[in-house]
This record gives C-alpha cells, structure tokens and sequence, in this order.
C-alpha cells in the first residue's frame, strides 16, 4: 500500500485526468448501459424453463414462462353457466378478447364446454388467456396487455355480472407498485441522505468527498457494466445495485480513509505524510473489504442460473471501482484540497471518542452480560428465519382494491382457489392429451384439467394440457401439488412434459439452494484466509466468518417476519403477508450482507490489531478500537441504511423485500455484533485473538504472533 500510495501521490494529474475521463464517459453512457441490461430469466437443463422455452416456440411465444390473464365472472344466484343464453354471452367476451390481444391463445367454458373452467355450483367461471409477449417488459411481465383485456371488456357482462380481469399483471396494475421513483432519484435521495450523516461525522467540507469519490465510483461502475453487456447478459437489477450499493461502500470506504487522515493530522503528521499514514492503515482496510465484498459476490458464478451469475460479474464491479478510487483518487484530493476543505473543523481527531470509549468500557466490564444479550437477540431472529418459506409471493398480497382483486376473491371464494392464475403447462408430444387431462383431474389439490382441441393448443404433434391447481406455489399444498401433477405427467408418457411458472420456479430453488452449500464454503474459505492475513490470527477470522453468516441469518429472519407473517409489511407499506419470499432474495441478501458487514469487521478488527501491537494489551486493544472506529461505523451503516431506505420506494413488492432484507442486516450487524456481540467476545477469549502459529504464517507468507501467556490459555481480565 505505501507503494501505491508513493506512486498515486508522485503522478496527481495523471491519477486525476484518468478517473475525471472515465466519470464523463460514465456519465455519457449511463442511458445506454442501463438500456443495454435485459437478460431473459432462466434455468438451464431443468424441466420446467425447458418445457417453457419449447412451449413459446411451438406457440408463438404464448405461455410457459409468462402469466396468462384470467378473466373471471360470478353469475347471479339463480343463474349457471348452464342457463339460457350464458354460453352465448361467454363466447362473446372470449371474442372482445381476440379482437384486442390479436394472436393471444384463449381457453375457457365457452371454447370447450370443460367443467374444469366453472365453480362445483356452476355460478363462476375464468378464462385463459396467454397474450402475445412484450418485447420491452422484464421477466416475462406484460401489464400493457392486461390493460387492454380490462379495457376489452370493461362494458361486458353475463347475464348482469361484470367481467373481472385478473391475473399477476392485472394485479400489478392494480396494485400501484409499477411506478418507483426510479434508479436515478432513488441514488439522489440515498446521497441527500448520506450528506446529512457526513456534514454530522465531518462538520467540514470534508463531507462533500465521500460523495464526490461515490459519483465517480458509481459513473465509472456503469461504463464497466456496459461494456461486459458486450459478452453477457446482465440483469436489470444491477442498475439499482450500482446507485444504491455503489454509493453506500464508496462512501463507507472513503469515510474510513477521511477519518483516518484527520487523525493523523491531529497527532502532527501534515502534507503528504499524513496521507501516507492514513493509507497504510485505513486505505490497507479499505482494501481487504473491498476484496471480501467482491468475493461475495462473484461467488454467485458457482450458481447454475444465469440470472443470477450476472449479477454476480456486474456486483463484483462496485466494490473493486469503489476500492479503487479510494485508494487513488482519494489520497489525491486529500492530498491537494484536504486542508482547506476541512473547515469549519470544530472536532479534535486527537482523541478517541469518549461516548464510544465509555460504551467499550462497559461492554468489556459486563462482557458475559452483553455476550448474552446480543447472542439472545440473534438466536430469535435466526429461529424465526428457520420459517422462511421461497416461493412466489401469495397474489393476495399484491393488490388490496381494484377490479383484479375483485375476480381473484371470487375465484377464492368458489373454491376454484387462487392456483388458477398460474396453470401447470403440460406438454405432449404423442402420448393423447385428452387422456393426459383425465389423469390430471384427478390428481389431489387439481380443481380441474382441459385439452383444449384447437390449433391454439395443438400443434404439429404437439399439445398443451392445463392443470389448474386449488392453492397457488406461494404455499405448501400449492407446492405438494405440483409433486403430485409432475409424477402423474411423468406416468402418462416419457414424453409428457410439466411447465408453467410453478414448475420454473421450484426448478430455481432446486437449481440454487442445492448449491447454496458450495458458494458459503467457497465465500468462507477466501474470506477466512484473507483475513488470517489481514489480521495475523486464526481465531479473530474464524470468528467474523461464523458471525457474519449469523448476521445473515438474522436478516432473514428480519424477512421472514415482516414480509412472510406480516408483522411490519402492512405498517409501512401496506402490504399483507406474502406468506413467502421470492427464493432469489435470501440468495442476494446473503451475498450482499456477507461482504457488506465484513467491511465492519475489517475496520473494527484491523484497528483493534493495530492497538494490540502497540500495547500488548486485550483490554486496551479493545477499548480503543471501539472507542476510534465506533463512531465511524455506526455512521457508516446510517448511510448504508439510508441507501437501502432509498431502494425501498422503488416498484415492486421484489424490492421492498430485498431493500428490507439488507437494511435490517446493515443494523443488526452494526448495532447488535459490532458494537455488543464482537468487542465482548474479543475481551472474552483475551491474547489468543492474536495467536498465528509459525506453520500458518508460513502458508499465509505473513508473520507469526504468538503473544506470551497465550501458550498457556491464560485471558485477559
């Protein structure tokens, strides 16, 4: 790091021209990298996106992996879908629909007189309908096509009944959720939000830097994405991951370099040796979290799912641009205009915070106590992630009002069940689908089963059976229910085939979770021997990569409890209970957190070390590592915070989730492990937090410590 540092100081202008040159170009190109960000979801060699992918070919891109809209319509008491006239009135519905989704495939009772389409008391009936695919939405969404049908059929009715649109999109539509305030004024609120912590930390113009060093981390990271868009698809999520992600770490990371240089300045170092100083210590802090983030990240590739693989190649970017301008950029500003920004200058860096140094006291006099505490808090919220349920969100927490609602209540109301909007997809391709269909009714949890006998349906050989099953996948009996759909398919015909969005997406859980084990394994052993080099010990790694993995589960347990019961989701934005959780989110939340947090752990621990060094003293080391980074690190997590608070207003129900997955994680680690559980188990375990025998150090190419009386087992007080 002195090197580096010695070198970026001896070249300012060139250092400087280089990041300014990228940040234009960033600048310029933002539009087209995010417009350059679609990648279609998938899971490939698994059945279900198979059967989806050869469903849109056979049919015209209708079906398998997007939602149909289901119209819906309860007749009046006293009236079936058998009385006079209904029939006739159905099919002119199914016609209004034809004319304004030209190219859709529709089945319902009217097309093939099957009961699966009606109520056991004949008074209520849905249609299918699969609309042509919008070439501009994401994932499979089309909510320009359901607003077309609504808007198709709006003056319709069936013997006095209105026809009701309903369906995931028509849901959406409903819900208010489609529009966010949007990637770029999402950032801007995060970075209002940042500025008002810094102004607090700095009381300086100083604050301004954190946010000048975000701008061109996050500019410079999207010029980057853009340019890997060249060799794969990258998902549209990275844009809100870069804004919000990118400028919470470069702030962090430029927060912690700031601090370290006023420090300095304050004990008599001026000029470019107290920016050396600072970089030695804090910038080599800087550049281990920024690793560990990276790592996290990047460990996504080992997952078998393209979606998710890109975000991990474009979320590696943001922390390793970040490190980067806080390790060059930085030192240069610091060098040239850190003086003069640093005024009104009203705080000593001379000494160590006496509110945190106090707070470290207490924690290291009552270390069983707070040991205790924290372990008692966590041990709750990781129960309660043990109930974490992934699937798709229950579609009765989409919408609350509205005409969707309206025809989704009615289908619940039946007894036809929510299920219906998403259908299992069948594929033959030989065996008769009629008798395919027969198999299927009678499967448990199936309310009904049709072989529509049109060309819309069948095809060359090829024909699709729809299943409509009683609980949609966001529950258990929805997910036992496909089991037993799959094993029937699968009985009827080698070449029988089960698709539908069910399918897909207990395809993704399989394909992910089933290699959730080798990317922990992957991500804690890389972060276990770069912090073993990091802060010469064995213990003090060990111990962050079984805390941050404890952290995470806590965040989930945070999701499981606001999103999956409701206790919180209502409150603030009034939204029920899901009853589950998208199964991309925990994945995220854990590869985001693990590295996140660890960036407190670096800065906590690193000083701590630094401390001991100097004292040979546990009790010291602890107390003035909290007492000089407690304050850095809390704010460091407000901003975080902030940013993910900012992520949150954007559309969707997905990312509220995510949103409140990292912010509960960001506190938890910061307030319950940082600042409670880490110092007390650091003053518990005495001199051995430092010990690194001869035969590791060698491995590790670094010193060996071995303290005296850690030989021994003797702590510290």
């Amino acid at each position: 790091m002195s090197s580096i540092t010695r070198w970026v100081l001896a070249h300012k202008r060139l250092v400087t021209l280089f990041w300014l040159v990228l940040t234009v170009i960033g600048i310029a190109s933002a539009n087209s990298a995010t417009k350059a960000l679609d990648q279609k979801f998938s899971v490939p060699g698994k059945e279900g996106w198979e059967t989806n992918m050869a469903i849109a070919q056979r049919f015209g891109g209708t079906g398998g992996d997007s939602a149909p809209i289901v119209p819906v319509v309860t007749l009046p008491s006293g009236k079936t879908v058998n009385s006079p006239g209904v029939d006739a009135q159905l099919a002119q519905v199914d016609k209004r629909l034809e004319r304004a989704l030209p190219g859709a495939r529709i089945a319902s009772y009217a097309s093939t007189g099957d009961p699966g389409f009606i109520s056991k008391d004949g008074r209520t009936t849905f249609a299918i309908v699969y609309p042509k695919p919008d070439p501009n939405a994401q994932f499979g969404e089309n909510p320009g096509a359901a607003k077309a049908a609504r808007a198709a059929v709006r003056d319709s009715t069936v013997e006095g009944a209105g026809v009701h649109v309903s369906g995931f999109d028509a849901l959406q539509n409903d819900s208010g959720q489609g529009s966010g305030t949007g990637v770029l004024l999402e950032a801007v609120l995060g970075g209002i939000g940042a500025l008002i912590v810094l102004a607090f930390v700095f009381a300086s113009f100083l604050a301004l830097v954190p946010i000048v060093m975000a701008i061109v981390s996050i500019m410079t990271t999207f010029l980057l994405v853009w340019g890997l868009t060249t060799f794969t698809d990258i998902s549209p999520v990275v844009q809100f991951l870069i804004a919000l992600v990118g400028l919470g770490v470069a702030i962090d990371y430029s927060l912690l370099v700031v601090s370290r240089w006023r420090e300095e300045r304050a004990h008599g170092r001026s000029g470019d040796a107290a920016v050396q100083r600072a970089m030695e210590t804090a910038g080599r802090a800087v550049v281990f979290s920024g690793t560990t983030v990276a790592i996290g990240l990047l460990a996504m590739v080992a997952l078998p799912v393209p979606f998710l693989r890109s975000m991990g190649y474009g979320g590696m970017l943001i922390p390793l641009v970040s490190t980067l301008v806080a390790i060059t950029l930085l030192p240069v500003v610091l060098s040239k205009l850190g003086q003069r920004l640093d005024w009104p200058h009203r705080r000593t860096d001379d000494r160590a915070s006496r509110a945190w140094t106090r707070w470290a006291e207490a924690v290291v006099r009552h270390r069983w106590v707070a040991a205790g505490g924290a372990i008692a808090v966590l041990a709750t919220l990781v129960i309660a992630a043990t109930s974490l349920t992934l699937g798709d969100a229950s579609p009765d927490t989409i919408a609350k009002h509205g005409d969707a609602k309206v025809g989704l209540t009615q289908l619940e109301r039946s007894g036809i069940g929510s299920g219906a909007l998403l259908p299992h997809e069948v594929l033959t391709n030989g065996t008769n689908p009629d008798r395919v269909a027969r198999d299927l009714r009678r499967v448990d949890g199936v309310h009904g089963a049709v072989a529509p006998d049109s060309s819309q349906w069948r095809r060359g050989g090829t024909a699709e059976v729809l299943a409509f099953p009683v609980a949609d996948d966001s529950t258990s009996a929805g997910r036992a229910t496909l089991d037993r759909v799959r094993a029937t398919a699968h009985g009827a015909g080698s070449d029988v085939r089960v698709g539908g969005l069910p399918a897909e997406n207990d395809d993704f859980i399989n394909a992910v979770y089933g290699n959730f084990p080798l990317m922990i394994a992957l991500i804690a052993t890389i972060t276990f021997v770069l912090l073993a080099r990091a802060f010469r010990s064995l213990l003090l790694p060990l111990k962050a990569v079984v805390l941050n993995v404890v952290s995470v589960a806590a965040a989930w347990g945070v999701l499981a409890l606001v999103w999956q019961h409701g206790h919180g989701s209502d409150v603030l934005w009034g939204i029920d209970a899901t009853g589950s959780v998208p199964a991309w989110i925990p994945l995220m939340v854990f590869a985001f957190l693990f590295g996140l947090s660890m960036d407190y752990e670096v800065f906590i621990l690193a000083r701590m070390r630094e401390e001991f060094d100097a004292t040979g003293d546990t009790h010291t080391a602890v107390v003035r590592g909290i007492g000089r980074t407690g304050r850095l690190v809390t704010s460091a997590a407000l901003i975080l915070f902030l940013s993910f608070v900012a992520l949150g207003s954007g559309p969707g129900t997905d990312l509220k989730m995510f949103a409140t997955g990292l912010a509960a994680g960001i506190l938890i680690d910061a307030t319950v492990i940082r600042a409670l559980l880490v110092p007390a188990v650091v003053s518990l375990f005495g001199r051995w937090n430092w010990v690194l025998p001869r035969r590791p150090a060698r491995l590790l190419r670094v010193e060996p410590s071995m303290p005296r009386r850690a030989a021994t087992g003797e702590a510290e007080g």
